[in-house]
């Protein structure tokens, strides 16, 4: 039996249709590009001190002297104050506090709650339920949880689209975004926050997923490194680059949010356009819609489709061989399998943990917040162009370990520059979940979390040289095939076919063994 992508050679492989393909489904990324990193924003904290009531008689200079300095650098506590009672008194006594020492004054929390700086924000959900001092790990908890949903839709993603379809569940899942990005904005406590945002992360990485894969069953092999780097990778960039535009004008978390959900509004068209995938709709023994959906992209590229497209063993055996999703356990049902599963497993998560690591540390470097986001988004394109550059002249693992050793090399060097420096410090799913409490470790010592995401990525690159390479070879398709895929080899190619066998009139899988 012909694979799918000799059976469609017909259709070529950039034609109108696939152009206009590409297109779509990497303009349907851009939304995961803002509202999934929306956080650097919404949840920023703002300058902060401990608010002084009102209604208390102290004088602007007892005001000024009434909260503690800290520090080398002598700024102004964020979570003390001095005992009120004891400054009343005080104040009563001696008009002009600076003749005092302040420091053997006792100092208490900020029991009236905390005033906040206005120079940049108008609200972010830290000023909103002061997520601050004592409070600070609920920030980073939130952020987790929408970690978490991430988390929970990488799993569901699959299973979803491999039970009703690519195309229903990359709009379900918009959908989804949409939604529950209007409902955070109306959350009145921090914990239906955190529950709504944990669904916000569920349709957030879903819609991200099917994309990808829906590209890459729509597309030839040829164009798969394209779409998964220009496509997904810019656009989602473009996304990126989109969010500090927003938010430098709209300074209130919950209009922000607001705004960037009715964005996606503008992608409902899309549904007639985009088509489902003949792959999938073949996996399920649909071989009706998927023909006419291979006649209707013939069309759009103005070919002459073949009178049959499938033989009839071909038809009779997708008819009757439908195909049939496998157990998580069976990712670990061999040495080859399982040692190739848990380096992936961990390189994966090493990445994903290192780039939300940087990028949630966004309002932490110095320099304008909003600039800096942008600088920072805007690197990813020429990263993404020298992805693809790498993966269509050289050795797939190879390009990423180098990527990720020289990624690790530089969090290390970046250490040597000032921390004071302003925009040049840029250079600087369960990972995911981890990241937001990384950048808590500098409050014990300047750069741990830097060292640590550095020498994890370095560590990842070593572990990315044991995974067998896939550079022009064609990927297995289910695990009776992954079982023959030798882990860390480098001497051989692999292919995989479908031939049929004329004697038996069955279809068998032959396994070839190549020498290079």
């Amino acid at each position: 039996m012909r694979d799918y992508d000799e059976v469609t050679a017909f259709l070529g492989d950039w034609g109108p249709h696939q152009k206009l393909i590409f297109a779509l489904l990497s303009l349907s990324v851009i939304p995961n590009g803002f509202t999934g990193l929306s956080i650097i924003f919404v949840g920023d904290v703002p300058e902060h001190r401990c608010l002084i009531p009102e209604n208390l008689n102290l004088s602007e200079a007892w005001r000024n002297r009434t909260i503690p300095l800290q520090g080398p650098e002598q700024q102004r506590s964020k979570c003390t104050r001095y005992r009120l009672d004891v400054i009343l008194n005080l104040s009563q006594t001696f008009p002009d506090p600076d003749f005092l020492n302040m420091s053997e004054i006792e100092q208490e929390p900020c029991l009236d709650g905390w005033e906040y700086s206005k120079e940049q924000y108008i609200s972010t959900i830290v000023s909103e339920w002061d997520l601050v001092c004592n409070n600070n790990w609920k920030e980073p908890f939130a952020t987790s949880v929408f970690y978490m949903g991430v988390l929970v839709g990488s799993f569901t993603s699959g299973i979803l689209s491999d039970r009703f379809g690519r195309k229903i569940v990359l709009f379900g899942t918009m959908a989804v975004q949409v939604i529950f990005n209007i409902f955070i904005a109306f959350s009145p406590n921090l914990e239906i926050f955190c529950l709504i945002n944990f669904f916000r992360g569920i349709g957030e990485n879903a819609n991200y997923m099917v994309a990808f894969v829906l590209g890459s069953e729509l597309l030839t092999d040829s164009m798969r490194i394209t779409y998964s780097t220009f496509g997904v990778g810019v656009f989602f960039a473009l996304g990126y680059m989109f969010l500090p535009f927003v938010a430098y004008f709209i300074r209130e978390w919950q209009t922000l949010i607001v705004t960037l959900a009715l964005c996606c509004l503008l992608y409902i068209p899309l549904w007639w356009f985009i088509p489902e995938s003949p792959r999938w709709l073949l996996s399920k023994g649909k071989v009706e819609e998927a023909e006419s959906v291979i006649r209707h992209i013939a069309k759009k590229n103005g070919v002459t489709p073949p009178p049959k497209i499938f033989s009839e063993l071909e038809l009779e055996y997708i008819k009757n061989n439908e195909v049939k999703s496998v157990p998580f356990t069976q990712l670990l049902k061999t040495c080859n399998i399982r040692a190739i599963t848990i380096i992936n497993v961990l390189v994966w998560m090493i990445i994903t943990m290192g780039y939300y690591g940087l990028t949630l540390n966004i309002p932490n470097l110095h320099g304008d917040d909003y600039l800096n986001c942008f600088l920072f988004a805007a690197s990813e394109i020429p990263a993404n162009v020298a992805t693809w550059l790498l993966l269509r002249k050289y050795s797939h693992k190879f390009s990423l370990s180098g990527a990720l050793f020289l990624g690790g090399s530089v969090l290390l060097f970046i250490q040597l520059i000032p921390s004071r420096v302003g925009v040049s410090s840029m250079a600087s799913r369960i990972g995911i979940i981890i990241s937001p409490y990384i950048l808590l470790l500098d409050a014990y010592q300047e750069n741990v979390s830097l060292n640590l995401i550095a020498a994890l990525t370095i560590f990842a690159a070593i572990a990315v040289l044991f995974l067998p390479e896939t550079c022009n070879t064609p990927l297995p398709d289910t695990i009776n095939q992954m079982q023959k895929v030798k882990w860390f080899k480098g001497k051989g190619r692999t292919h995989f076919t479908l031939s049929e066998n004329a004697t038996m009139g069955k279809n068998t899988v032959v396994l070839h063994e190549e020498a290079f």
